[in-house]
């Protein structure tokens, strides 16, 4: 994995450690997604690492609740050994916010004005930008991911103690302008790819006064995982092709379902497990088993169990999936127009890609009718886990970030 560091336009200089905040708008123990993963994670590592970490983040359950609603109570509680601040959300236009974002999801174009409603009306909570402007000689804030109103707002108060996590796909959301006022002018940007820095040069222009350093997520190692376990668990024997994550149109899992309908190996399943509903094609009721959300052992022994996982999504930053998926020695299968998904597999030499149907089946083919290659592309998927995201290491990028 490379790692580069530019020079900054940024000088700061502390006499102290200063306090680390992560800023997200939702934030809890159990919450699903890739960016609420990595915050929750990170934050609880580098606490552990004896950093002073806290989250700044809204009363809002998560990314399915209703923004202008507060479920939790405002204030103070700690959360796995992290001080976690909760900030009140008010009244806002929903409907105009969904007129808008309902054109940015159809790729379709917006005004100006249009944008301006869209960031003003996403959510509103002056409490915590308050806080930071209050507070802002305390910490270094790190803001994730880059698309929400606690990044657009909060990271433009202190930019020269800000860093934005951006968790960055190629989206109508990047090409807004709105986001041009904040990516390029805050201290830096924590990338999880080599991949996501030259989408973020694409977007937002090449700028060697900008640290930019490539860091990854940390994942954990040390989990225990038994394939025969789950089959026996769930009564199979065949061989399976795993899609592990949430069943949704976003992670492109109607197109792996499309191409499962099509392809010819009534010998071989595709297993499901994840959040979400997901409606199975009919005619496929005996090729695909649908086990839903399962607990984490199950997931690992999942994984280890599948011939290979397929990570179908076009819009991913880093992916924990493949990454489990390698720990437990199986390699991937992933969408070739995902840069960083891709980049992982051509780094590690763990997996295979496709562009369509055709690719799909003689990738797929290929994985299944070659076992020992297929054993290989899974073990040189996990040292590439081991010697890049381990806990150990990311941590150390992150110290190095705040020290700078």
């Amino acid at each position: 994995m490379r790692e580069e560091i530019h020079v900054s336009r940024f000088m700061l200089h502390v006499s102290q450690p200063m306090k680390v905040a992560f800023v997200t708008p939702w934030y809890g123990p159990d919450l699903p997604g890739g960016a609420e993963t990595e915050v929750r994670q990170t934050a609880e590592h580098l606490a552990r690492a004896g950093l002073e970490v806290e989250v700044l983040t809204t009363c809002i359950k998560d990314l399915y609740a209703d923004w202008g609603r507060n479920d939790h109570r405002p204030g103070v509680e700690v959360i796995n050994g992290v001080v976690v601040r909760r900030f009140p959300v008010g009244k806002r236009d929903r409907t105009a916010f969904d007129q808008v974002n309902w054109r940015l999801m159809n790729n379709l174009p917006i005004t100006a004005g249009q944008e301006k409603t869209y960031i003003e009306e996403m959510f509103r909570v002056p409490a915590l930008y308050e806080y930071i402007e209050g507070h802002k000689e305390e910490y270094v804030f790190f803001f994730i991911p880059y698309l929400f109103a606690t990044t657009y707002y909060g990271a433009q108060i202190c930019p020269e103690r800000s860093w934005i996590i951006p968790c960055l796909h190629d989206e109508s959301y990047a090409r807004l302008g709105l986001y041009r006022k904040v990516l390029p002018r805050v201290r830096g940007l924590v990338l999880n790819a080599e991949a996501e820095r030259q989408l973020v040069a694409k977007f937002f222009g090449q700028d060697d006064r900008q640290r930019r350093v490539v860091v990854g997520m940390g994942v954990g190692t040390d989990f225990p995982y038994d394939a025969g376990r789950f089959r026996r668990k769930y009564n199979l024997d065949a061989p399976f092709v795993l899609y592990a994550g949430r069943r949704e149109g976003g992670k492109n899992t109607p197109l792996l379902l499309d191409y499962w309908r099509r392809y010819g190996r009534p010998d071989v399943k595709l297993v499901l497990i994840g959040s979400g509903e997901v409606v199975v094609p009919a005619g496929l009721e005996d090729r695909v088993v649908d086990l839903g959300f399962v607990s984490l052992q199950d997931k690992y022994d999942t994984y280890a169990a599948a011939t290979v996982l397929c990570q179908p999504s076009l819009h991913e930053s880093f992916s924990i999936v493949i990454m489990e998926s390698w720990l437990t020695g199986r390699p991937v299968l992933v969408h070739g127009d995902c840069a960083v998904t891709r980049e992982h597999c051509q780094e590690a030499n763990g997996g295979l890609y496709f562009t369509d149907y055709e690719e799909f089946a003689a990738t797929l083919d290929y994985l299944l009718d070659h076992p020992a290659t297929a054993d290989l592309m899974g073990r040189q998927g996990r040292q590439y886990v081991l010697a890049n995201f381990r806990w150990e290491v990311i941590v150390e990028r992150y110290k190095r970030l705040i020290e700078m």
